[in-house]
């Protein structure tokens, strides 16, 4: 039992934190303990100060809509935050339809289903294209365009709300990792995703490669949802992943036998090596 909670550490951790956040803000909605109060999108803290999407923030500015005081700075602590201990730190520790993709992804391995991916010619920066157009859509027809079909949206708001569309949009994400591209959702869809890649570069925490502990055994490309961020490091050289596709998930320290994987702080000096 000990080996199992060690060799999955960060995945526990993952999904406590992402549960306890959910809690939190069914508990505001359901008995008014007001902890979290709101949605991902915005939520009020501690009943006293506020914390917004930046990305839902970037639209609406887009739209031409005025955006409150309250509402921005919210926006400004959430993008210091997420920049400094890793932008995409949220779509795994933070983001439900994180645990509905992984869960598809769970079940392929399952079912073996990895030699029957659907080829479909897209490129994981297929998200950022999304991204731009989600802007440029929010500024011609004045609403914050995402946010109108967002599952992101749709699911969290229906754990804390109640479900209603939330069911369809569980549904579409997991039957199309599931079915149609691996990580498919956030790895080639989620302009949400990109928005904190693009944030994730200045980052001060990233996990490191050590090199002559690293047997190549390649445990960590087999269970990394970003791959990219590692083929050009493991076995080959000591660094930190840069990618800025990270998501800072641990699952790679966790399966890794050899320790050849941590945790780190950035240094700088070491960025164009």
């Amino acid at each position: 039992m000990s080996n199992i909670i060690i060799n999955n550490k960060f995945l526990i951790l993952r999904r406590i934190v992402q549960v306890s956040i959910l809690l939190l803000f069914i508990a505001s909605n359901k008995f008014a303990l007001k902890i979290l109060d709101g949605n991902l999108s915005s939520a009020k803290v501690l009943d006293s100060f506020y914390m917004a999407d930046p990305y839902m923030v970037l639209q609406i500015l887009a739209s031409g809509f005025v955006v409150a005081i309250d509402t921005l700075l919210g926006g400004l602590i959430i993008l210091v935050f997420y920049s400094l201990i890793g932008g995409r730190s949220f779509c795994s520790w933070v983001c439900p339809v994180n645990i509905i993709t992984d869960t598809a992804n769970w079940l392929r391995k399952k079912l073996k289903m990895y030699k029957e991916d659907v080829k479909i010619p897209v490129k994981r920066n297929m998200r950022y294209w999304i991204l731009a157009l989600s802007i440029i859509l929010s500024a011609i027809f004045g609403v914050a365009a995402f946010e109108l079909i967002s599952p992101v949206s749709m699911i969290h708001r229906g754990i804390i709300f109640g479900m209603g569309v939330g069911w369809a949009a569980i549904l579409l994400v997991f039957f199309f990792d599931l079915f149609v591209l691996q990580n498919g959702f956030c790895g080639y869809v989620c302009p949400l995703g990109a928005f904190y890649s693009l944030i994730n570069k200045i980052s001060l925490f990233k996990v490191k490669h050590i090199k002559d502990k690293c047997t190549a055994c390649n445990k960590c490309l087999i269970v990394c949802p970003e791959k990219q961020v590692l083929v050009n490091i493991i076995n080959i050289k000591d660094s930190q992943i840069f990618g800025s596709e990270c998501t800072n998930c641990g699952r790679c320290i966790d399966v890794c036998d050899d320790a050849s994987l941590k945790f780190s702080i950035i240094k700088y000096k070491n960025i164009n090596k």
